[in-house]
């Protein structure tokens, strides 16, 4: 990749970092697996300046976004973002009386 080798990580880190904090896990899942896959396939490039430059730009983007989505997140974590043994924990200590299966007309 054109550039020194130290800038193109610390550039990949920062969208990295960027990419975590978006509270919506779907956005977020998205922009880290985007960034990974981008940099893995523009690894060998010899002359990659164009890419260079995209990446930067995604750089603002996310950065932006992350601040726009912070802004509108809900109050309550999406299922995805809650640790398993919780939710099995907080299945747990409901009553079973209190689940009704839906009704089928």
């Amino acid at each position: 990749m054109a550039g020194s080798s130290s800038e193109v990580m610390s550039i990949y880190r920062a969208l990295l970092r960027y990419g975590s904090k978006f509270p919506n896990y779907n956005v977020r899942e998205y922009v880290l697996r985007r960034t990974k896959q981008d940099f893995r396939a523009h690894r060998e490039d010899a002359d990659a300046s164009g890419f260079l430059s995209e990446a930067k730009d995604a750089l603002e983007v996310v950065k932006r976004q992350a601040v726009v989505y912070s802004m509108y997140a809900r109050k309550h974590k999406s299922i995805m973002d809650i640790p398993l043994t919780q939710v099995l924990r907080d299945q747990a200590d409901i009553p079973a009386g209190s689940l009704k299966a839906p009704r089928m007309e």
